[in-house]
């Protein structure tokens, strides 16, 4: 077991014990996290600032503007219900079409008002929040994905997370919904990442189910090679993030819309740790070296060519 455990510290992989003691703890005042656990937060922050997001359509956080939610809703024939302070894509509500009087959920079921308004009802009571506590509803604009994806995807909307460090992009992957996933861009769900390489914007091989594969598991295709569009865009939209926000260490997560372009999902200051797994590459290095360049570094600008510069997968 140590023996394990000094090979990993060797190649610079990152355990959750060390993100905890020396990377969010120290980088992530704790007065900072609502600014990314509560959603609708995030969303005005980002706005604010004049960065993309999906359009918020409107916020429930009582029970009596649930018994209005489907005339508020009857201009918009898609869109999604998510809870501000969820996690993991529980409780995320995606409505892609309506047939007469119900919604037709993304995968092909339809719900009646009553079904939509009893989720809403189990949002704002804390079903699916952190801790359980009393929650808000959210609803917004849904994400078309760029067909960039429809190759290795099966259904959803594929987001790209990057993690930044004191705004540098040090490791990001493209997160594929599967089958087992239910079309959720959700690693714990069965959702596929692959890694991407941070100098040219390419795909690597994923993780899946803590396996490295090199195709989609439902439709065959590879998901290797791919290039992502507008790749330095998308750096500078995760570097920028920390200004918004402050926090240290976080993780950006992007949708790509084929309309509108790249857009903010959500901010997260506990990002997970199996991206190192998709990019056969230790996060620690990567962390060690922002450390000791970062206050030479000038803005935005230079934070994304130091990121190219030092940290692609043939390094």
């Amino acid at each position: 077991m140590f023996g394990l455990a000094r090979q990993l510290a060797k190649i610079g992989v990152l355990g959750l014990n060390r993100r905890n003691a020396e990377y969010t703890l120290s980088h992530n005042p704790r007065r900072l996290y609502p600014l990314v656990d509560d959603k609708v937060t995030t969303k005005q922050l980002a706005q604010h600032a004049g960065i993309a997001v999906p359009e918020l359509y409107g916020v429930a956080e009582e029970n009596y503007q649930v018994r209005t939610l489907p005339e508020m809703l009857e201009q918009y024939s898609d869109f999604v219900v998510k809870p501000a302070h969820g996690s993991g894509g529980d409780g995320i509500l995606v409505i892609s079409g309506r047939s007469r009087q119900m919604y037709r959920n993304a995968n092909g079921s339809l719900l009646s008002r009553e079904e939509l308004c009893y989720h809403v009802s189990n949002i704002l009571s804390g079903v699916y929040s952190l801790g359980g506590q009393p929650d808000r509803a959210l609803i917004e604009y849904r994400v078309r994905p760029d067909p960039l994806f429809e190759a290795i995807s099966y259904q959803g909307v594929p987001d790209i997370r990057v993690i930044a460090f004191l705004g540098v992009p040090v490791m990001s992957m493209v997160r594929l919904p599967t089958r087992m996933s239910g079309g959720k861009a959700n690693l714990h769900q069965g959702a596929l990442g692959a890694g991407i390489d941070i100098t040219n914007g390419i795909t690597l091989s994923a993780v899946w189910r803590n396996d490295i594969v090199g195709e989609h598991p439902d439709t065959g295709n590879t998901i290797m090679g791919v290039k992502i569009p507008n790749w330095e865009a998308l750096l500078r939209l995760a570097a920028q993030c920390y200004e918004l926000t402050g926090l240290g260490y976080q993780g950006v997560d992007i949708v790509l819309d084929k309309d509108k372009g790249p857009l903010i999902l959500e901010l997260n200051a506990r990002p997970g740790l199996n991206i190192q797994i998709a990019n056969r590459a230790g996060l620690l290095l990567r962390l060690r070296s922002v450390e000791e360049s970062y206050k030479a570094l000038q803005g935005v600008e230079d934070r994304v060519a130091f990121a190219q510069e030092h940290f692609g997968a043939h390094i």
